[in-house]
């Protein structure tokens, strides 16, 4: 199965770069390409797109408002965010926003590649210790009222999900899980999927977010 990417950048080298990459895989196909958030959103209106390379500083629309326009529509393709700085502020907005996981630019491109495909494949691309530390620097950020109904989506959650989403949230592998919970690494990935169906979210990214803005965990500590 061939992945269908679009690339969002409004520097046409950079697309030109990552497109020539791309190209040369049997398994991915440059679709589409836009230069801001206007013009992504018009292409992806009418093309078919698994994954979006997403710039954030764009004229005219940003990538994190753009992030946040696909994501809310029904089966959007899966968004990576493609940032300059790491722990970059907006690289935490674009997750917030609904990104899969975030990227720098000048990533080796094999990584890059290992990444569109773990994100094609419903996987998170950021490891969650590298989300954790993103969201102690920017956890202040969060806004502080307005999450009761997150907090009564939490109630959904068996005791057992709330201490997997826990575990989650503090940057732990499943198979790390398994051994601190002394379960199977098969019943800790029945868990997380849980959690992801009751919460209605996207993958472990949105659930380590979703943890902090709760106070499940808070910055700098544990749950």
């Amino acid at each position: 199965m061939t992945i269908r990417v679009m690339l969002v950048d409004d520097q046409v080298l950079l697309r030109t770069g990552f497109r020539m990459v791309l190209a040369a895989q049997p398994d991915m196909e440059v679709v589409a390409e836009a230069g801001d958030g206007v013009e992504a959103l018009q292409v992806l209106r009418s093309t078919p797109v698994d994954v979006v390379l997403m710039d954030v500083r764009m004229p005219k629309l940003d990538g994190v408002e753009t992030t946040r326009r696909i994501c809310s529509e029904p089966d959007a393709p899966k968004v990576l965010i493609l940032t300059t700085f790491d722990l970059d502020e907006y690289a935490f907005s674009g997750l917030k926003a609904g990104a899969s996981g975030f990227m720098l630019k000048d990533v080796p491109p094999g990584e890059l590649l290992t990444a569109i495909r773990s994100v094609h494949s419903g996987d998170a691309v950021v490891a969650p210790s590298t989300t954790r530390r993103l969201l102690d620097r920017f956890a202040p950020m969060l806004p502080s009222g307005g999450k009761e109904p997150q907090h009564k989506e939490l109630e959904r959650l068996t005791d057992r999900e709330r201490e997997v989403m826990v575990l989650v949230a503090q940057g732990l592998s499943n198979g790390e899980i398994a051994a601190r919970l002394v379960l199977s690494e098969a019943t800790v990935k029945t868990h997380v999927g849980r959690i992801l169906t009751k919460l209605g979210l996207r993958d472990r990214v949105q659930v380590v977010v979703l943890a902090y803005e709760t106070g499940l965990v808070r910055a700098g500590g544990h749950g």
